[in-house]
């Protein structure tokens, strides 16, 4: 499919440490120049970051990105802190891997290439190998249950399956995402009353840890938790071995992680999760999972706080106008509208975390 809506002879020029100074604003650039036929330069990648530069998982977008479009990417190397890059004209559909060869975040690599994969000339199936659950990333878990579901709403087609799960620090993990593409225009978001809570549902899972209960102790802590504020919730233990995985393939090391969401009567899905790490317990696990999700909701946001800069680019690329409730504008809320203006020429403004997008009907 020829997604170029419009050629412009001046390269684009992205400052990396606007904003959050992130890598989201990294693997947004690229898909988003890729669909627009825009060249990029882009520098002072995760300014504000510890370990600024590209980092595997981010190059590995890139790389990803590049692949599909045929595009032309300079500068591509871990730690790197400036790239060029040239899209291509056609998004190829069909079958392809990667394997990001750390516990980098594969959930961050499927969001990344998402939004081509709605614009290819076929059908396509993304392999990702990587960690599945890490902090500051979003959970595999909460992908398939929570933001997927709701970009469904816009007529994205999209299913991710979990093969194996991977943790901090060897990774491992596998995922499935398989995208159809977009028949026409993706449409607006309505996101706006949170409604009532009609179920609270979730999975708590814990790899080669069975033996110390680790999913039913982070799901009974979290239950009671909700319990104390007056929600019932059905949380689901799977206990991940060598001899009994949870999924097709046993993780290759231990882990935990732990996931719940809710479905009100307004249609919104709000969830929370936590991935296990060193010396962080099980009950902590639970409890903190809960609070994150009490705060959410009683903020009376219709999305959560990571749906909250998800949902913004597909609304940017989706027909008419999207206006979501969000928790809390986060700075990368900020680097996502900031960014979407920028490329996109995306129109939108914020009103007491009232988000309105005027997307732009790709």
């Amino acid at each position: 499919m020829l997604c170029v809506l419009c050629e412009r002879s001046s390269m684009l020029e992205i400052d990396g440490s606007e904003h959050s100074g992130s890598g989201t604003i990294v693997r947004d650039a690229i898909p988003f120049c890729i669909l627009t036929g825009q060249e990029i330069h882009l520098w002072n990648i995760r300014a504000k970051r510890d370990k600024p530069g590209l980092r595997p998982q981010h190059l590995k977008a890139l790389e990803a990105a590049a692949g599909l479009c045929d595009g032309k990417l300079e500068g591509g190397t871990v730690g790197s802190r400036e790239i060029r890059f040239r899209p291509g004209k056609t998004i190829k559909g069909g079958t392809f891997a990667w394997d990001i060869g750390t516990a980098g975040s594969t959930a961050m690599l499927a969001l990344s290439l998402l939004p081509l994969g709605l614009f290819a000339d076929g059908p396509s199936t993304y392999r990702m190998t990587g960690g599945l659950f890490q902090d500051f990333a979003p959970s595999l878990l909460h992908l398939k249950h929570v933001l997927l579901p709701t970009l469904r709403k816009t007529g994205i087609q999209a299913e991710v399956r979990i093969i194996q799960p991977g943790y901090v620090p060897k990774g491992g993990g596998r995922i499935e995402l398989q995208i159809a593409p977009a028949k026409e225009a993706l449409r607006p978001l309505e996101l706006v009353k949170q409604g009532r809570v009609q179920s609270i549902r979730g999975i708590a899972l814990s790899s080669h840890l069975k033996e110390r209960d680790v999913s039913r102790r982070m799901g009974r802590e979290c239950e009671r938790a909700l319990k104390q504020k007056g929600f019932r919730a059905e949380i689901e233990f799977l206990h991940d071995e060598k001899e009994s995985p949870a999924f097709e393939r046993p993780s290759i090391q231990p882990g935990a992680a732990l996931a719940v969401w809710a479905e009100t009567d307004a249609g919104s899905l709000i969830g929370a999760d936590m991935a296990g790490a060193r010396g962080r317990t099980a009950e902590f696990i639970g409890k903190q999972t809960a609070q994150d999700f009490l705060a959410d909701l009683s903020s009376g946001a219709a999305v959560d706080r990571h749906l909250a800069d998800q949902v913004i680019p597909f609304a940017a690329l989706a027909k008419g106008t999207t206006t979501v409730r969000i928790p809390s504008v986060t700075d990368h809320v900020e680097a996502r509208l900031w960014l979407v203006e920028k490329i996109l020429g995306v129109k939108w403004r914020i009103h007491e975390n009232l988000v309105t997008i005027e997307g732009i009907g790709l």
